[in-house]
Protein backbone atom coordinates (compact mmCIF):
# COMPACT_ATOMS: atom_id res chain seq x y z
CA UNK A 1 0.00 0.00 0.00
CA UNK A 2 2.68 2.40 0.32
CA UNK A 3 4.26 1.82 -2.76
CA UNK A 4 0.90 3.36 -3.96
CA UNK A 5 1.02 6.30 -1.80
CA UNK A 6 4.17 7.02 -2.61
CA UNK A 7 3.39 6.41 -6.72
CA UNK A 8 0.69 8.78 -7.03
CA UNK A 9 2.33 11.11 -4.47
CA UNK A 10 0.38 11.14 -0.96
CA UNK A 11 3.28 9.97 0.95
CA UNK A 12 6.08 11.41 1.75
CA UNK A 13 8.84 11.32 -1.05
CA UNK A 14 12.79 11.68 -0.26
CA UNK A 15 13.75 15.04 -2.05
CA UNK A 16 17.24 15.46 -3.85
CA UNK A 17 19.07 17.05 -0.54
CA UNK A 18 17.90 13.91 1.22
CA UNK A 19 14.53 15.35 2.96
CA UNK A 20 11.09 13.83 2.90
CA UNK A 21 8.63 16.52 1.59
CA UNK A 22 5.33 16.13 3.74
CA UNK A 23 1.93 17.05 2.60
CA UNK A 24 1.20 20.81 3.51
CA UNK A 25 -0.95 21.31 6.29
CA UNK A 26 -4.79 21.05 5.81
CA UNK A 27 -6.82 24.27 4.76
CA UNK A 28 -10.41 24.69 5.22
CA UNK A 29 -12.40 25.92 2.48
CA UNK A 30 -16.20 26.97 2.17
CA UNK A 31 -16.17 23.57 4.33
CA UNK A 32 -13.75 21.63 2.45
CA UNK A 33 -10.42 20.68 3.97
CA UNK A 34 -7.76 20.62 1.27
CA UNK A 35 -4.71 18.93 2.18
CA UNK A 36 -1.90 19.49 -0.60
CA UNK A 37 0.44 16.92 -1.46
CA UNK A 38 2.51 17.57 -4.16
CA UNK A 39 5.00 15.12 -5.29
CA UNK A 40 8.58 15.36 -6.81
CA UNK A 41 8.11 14.52 -10.80
CA UNK A 42 11.10 15.33 -13.33
CA UNK A 43 13.08 17.34 -10.82
CA UNK A 44 9.71 19.69 -10.31
CA UNK A 45 6.72 19.43 -8.13
CA UNK A 46 3.30 17.94 -9.46
CA UNK A 47 0.54 19.38 -8.61
CA UNK A 48 -1.72 16.97 -6.38
CA UNK A 49 -4.25 16.75 -3.26
CA UNK A 50 -7.10 15.87 -1.68
CA UNK A 51 -10.50 17.57 -0.79
CA UNK A 52 -12.32 16.15 1.71
CA UNK A 53 -15.75 17.30 3.42
CA UNK A 54 -18.23 14.88 5.61
CA UNK A 55 -21.46 14.56 4.83
CA UNK A 56 -24.09 13.08 6.38
CA UNK A 57 -22.01 11.85 9.14
CA UNK A 58 -19.55 10.27 6.31
CA UNK A 59 -16.46 11.65 5.30
CA UNK A 60 -15.93 12.06 1.74
CA UNK A 61 -12.61 12.44 -0.46
CA UNK A 62 -11.72 13.91 -3.81
CA UNK A 63 -7.91 13.07 -4.84
CA UNK A 64 -6.55 14.94 -7.44
CA UNK A 65 -3.25 15.27 -10.11
CA UNK A 66 -2.82 18.33 -12.27
CA UNK A 67 0.11 18.34 -15.11
CA UNK A 68 0.88 21.48 -13.53
CA UNK A 69 4.52 21.45 -12.03
CA UNK A 70 6.55 23.49 -10.27
CA UNK A 71 10.21 24.62 -9.01
CA UNK A 72 9.82 24.93 -5.60
CA UNK A 73 7.94 22.79 -2.71
CA UNK A 74 6.48 25.78 -1.45
CA UNK A 75 5.19 26.96 -4.53
CA UNK A 76 3.38 23.62 -5.38
CA UNK A 77 1.46 23.61 -1.88
CA UNK A 78 0.41 27.09 -2.81
CA UNK A 79 -0.94 25.97 -6.23
CA UNK A 80 -2.61 23.15 -4.88
CA UNK A 81 -4.58 24.99 -2.53
CA UNK A 82 -5.49 27.60 -5.67
CA UNK A 83 -6.40 24.71 -7.51
CA UNK A 84 -8.35 22.92 -5.28
CA UNK A 85 -10.30 26.07 -4.23
CA UNK A 86 -10.97 26.14 -7.79
CA UNK A 87 -12.23 22.52 -8.02
CA UNK A 88 -15.00 23.56 -5.19
CA UNK A 89 -15.82 26.67 -6.79
CA UNK A 90 -17.00 24.60 -9.64
CA UNK A 91 -18.24 21.12 -8.21
CA UNK A 92 -19.11 21.85 -4.81
CA UNK A 93 -20.34 18.75 -2.98
CA UNK A 94 -20.92 17.23 -7.14
CA UNK A 95 -17.06 16.64 -6.91
CA UNK A 96 -18.10 13.12 -4.53
CA UNK A 97 -20.92 12.07 -7.16
CA UNK A 98 -19.96 8.57 -8.62
CA UNK A 99 -20.09 8.02 -12.53
CA UNK A 100 -22.85 5.25 -12.92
Amino acid sequence: MSFLKSLFGFGPRPSPNGSADKPGEPVEYKGFVIRAAPFESAGQYQTAGIIEKEIDGERKQHRFIRADRLASFDDAVEFTHQKARQIVDQLGERMFDQAS
